[in-house]
């Protein structure tokens, strides 16, 4: 098993007890909750006459439901205005910290924890949501859980869990011109598989991560539980602690230092020892898209389908299955693919950085005429930094949508959704059938710069050609 790692170090610090199932009670430092997978969790604390635990580690907001076009209540769509009003009922009951639109703080809850310094490192953070491994970024272990977990944690802000091994994922040298953090994901789980992290946390290390910014690494850690892991983590150093120093939530002065300290104290140790590494050559990777219909099935845009053949096992079915679902066929090559929607957003990429990579593409240019694109940035503070640097402007003159925050078409929970069997180029972590909202509806997973460079091109295109 794995010795001295950040993973081993924050688990050991935040274990209440050894239970007799074998598993450990963790106590959770940071629990963040939306209004999807909160409705039946609060209806659980009622039915055991029980309060909210520690409602002060408890941070609330709106994400999933919520439309990006009108806010007007009641929402249109009367169950998301059922979860919306529960959830403002039960954060008023129960003394909950509640970032809404009136807050200036709402937004996506992976971009607005780290973005307020309400996730630091060293902590154990929960959330009803699968992508809470985004806040691994800030050297924290991100749990996403389920909604009976939800309210285990509100009653007793503790989790009875499963220690996992610790795999040593390692990026070095120098990233080829255009490869961007989604990339070097979305390689990551084409090598390792969907399945090949189950049981693990990913720690990510080497030259491309010490070199990566905080938004890069929430990318990246995002999308480890589609690699099958539960945690994904990059260590604590002064790339994190520079980003954290001034944000709301955060400590200030004399505490921050004392915080400095131990966050230093928490990163895996030079002689930690791992249960395995796996390395990749940074110069290997390419800017990368997915053909199928899970993150897994990725190819390089200068390559060409594989042949069903190359996979073995079941892997075999799902291939097939990826390639008449999407209607491509093996063998050939996946630039030039149309397309009907180009969404740039999600809790992976709806960060400042993502949306001025699109805009920096697209300023000048015009999206196709056969092409409906939307940005839809991750808060309201990233769509106010976003409108200050005049980037909603590029988007809107190049005929983009520029929307309020929220998930958006990440997910088929909000009017935000393809029709038919749209065709969609998405900044997004799944491109699982039916997740953008319709049966039939085919989706792309790559990064933002391909996203913007498709939306032009109405194919996917190259985002190096520009």
């Amino acid at each position: 098993m794995s010795e001295r790692t950040l993973y081993d170090k924050v688990w050991d610090k935040h274990t209440v007890s050894k239970l007799e199932s074998g598993q450990d009670q963790l106590f959770i430092g940071l629990h963040l909750i939306h209004e999807v997978t909160t409705p039946q969790a609060f209806s659980m604390l009622e039915e055991l006459d029980s309060e909210v635990a520690f409602p002060e580690r408890t941070v609330a907001t709106v994400d999933h439901i919520i439309p990006t076009l009108s806010l007007l209540r009641p929402l249109e769509d009367q169950q998301a205005e059922l979860m919306m009003a529960s959830l403002e009922q039960n954060v008023e009951k129960y003394g909950i910290r509640f970032l809404n639109k009136n807050s200036q703080m709402q937004g996506i809850v992976h971009v607005i924890g780290p973005e307020l310094g309400l996730s630091q490192p060293g902590m154990t953070i929960a959330c009803g949501d699968s992508h809470t491994s985004t806040h691994g970024a800030m050297g924290a272990l991100g749990f996403g859980i389920g909604t009976t977990e939800v309210g285990h944690v509100l009653a007793s802000q503790t989790l009875s869990l499963n220690r996992l091994k610790v795999r040593r994922i390692e990026v070095n040298g120098d990233l080829q011109e255009g490869v961007l953090p989604k990339d070097v994901i979305l390689r990551i789980i084409h090598d390792l598989g969907i399945k090949g992290g189950i049981g693990h946390a990913y720690e990510y290390a080497g030259s491309v991560f010490d070199d990566m910014d905080m938004e890069g690494r929430m990318t990246v850690c995002n999308m480890s539980i589609e690699g099958g892991a539960r945690i994904g983590y990059v260590n604590p150093d002064k790339i994190t602690f520079d980003y954290l120093s001034g944000r709301e939530f955060a400590p200030k002065g004399d505490d921050f230092k004392r915080a400095q300290i131990y966050w230093e104290s928490i990163a895996s140790d030079a002689d930690a020892k791992y249960d395995d590494t796996f390395e990749i050559v940074a110069d290997s990777i390419q800017p990368m898209v997915t053909w199928g219909i899970n993150p897994g099935q990725s190819i390089g845009l200068s390559d060409s389908l594989p042949e069903p053949s190359v996979f073995s096992g079941e892997d075999i079915k799902t291939a097939e299955k990826g390639f008449e679902f999407m209607g491509l066929k093996p063998g050939t090559p996946i630039r030039d693919t149309k397309i009907d929607v180009a969404f740039l957003g999600s809790c992976t990429n709806s960060r400042i950085s993502d949306l001025r990579e699109g805009a920096r593409i697209i300023s000048g240019r015009k999206v196709n005429s056969k092409v409906r694109m939307l940005v839809v940035p991750g808060s309201q503070k990233v769509k106010k930094q976003a409108e200050e640097e005049g980037l909603d402007k590029i988007f809107e003159e190049a005929g983009a949508e520029w929307r309020e925050a929220g998930c958006s078409m990440c997910l088929g929970m909000n009017p935000d959704k393809l029709v038919g069997a749209e065709r969609s180029i998405s900044s997004s972590n799944r491109n699982f059938i039916g997740r953008q909202g319709s049966p039939r509806g085919r989706t792309h997973l790559a990064s933002p710069a391909i996203v913007t460079a498709s939306a032009i091109e109405g194919r996917i295109a190259d985002p190096r050609e520009f």
